[in-house]
């Protein structure tokens, strides 16, 4: 049951995959107007969403000494948002804002993603080296 389970989200995710890349070529083509194509965008978020949540729901069902390692993420991806929230400032001027027809808080939470990125990023790294290190001893 278990197996059959990853296979039909394996597959959902796969069909979400592959009806994204139609509506993207279709817009940059000029077959398919913006409002569509944002359109299309906000129902494949809300399909892939529903799958990042139910699978792992399901998953919690079936075997609940797994939450506290989600809970463990959880609360890393916490802190590493936080930091990035904390690093990040608005660079611009207020006329340069006005010119960009945006708010120090939105130039603010750009920063914020960016620098969360850069840390994940940097994270990755850094446990890719470390797992091959300790690889190397073992």
């Amino acid at each position: 049951m278990k197996d059959s389970i990853a296979n039909i989200t394996r597959w959902v995710l796969y069909l979400l995959l592959a009806f994204s890349v139609i509506p993207g070529v279709l817009f940059y083509a000029g077959l398919l107007d913006s409002e569509m194509f944002i359109n299309l965008a906000k129902i494949m978020l809300i399909l892939g969403v529903a799958v990042m949540v139910i699978s792992p729901l399901y998953g919690f069902i079936t075997n609940p000494q797994n939450i506290v390692k989600m809970l463990i993420s959880i609360a890393m991806l916490v802190v590493v948002i936080v930091l990035a929230y904390s690093l990040a400032g608005n660079e611009f001027t207020e006329y340069r804002l006005e010119e960009l027809k945006s708010t120090a808080e939105t130039s603010r939470l750009v920063g914020m993603g960016l620098f969360a990125t850069y840390i994940a990023f940097g994270l990755t790294v850094v446990s890719i080296l470390y797992a091959s290190v300790i690889k190397l001893f073992k």
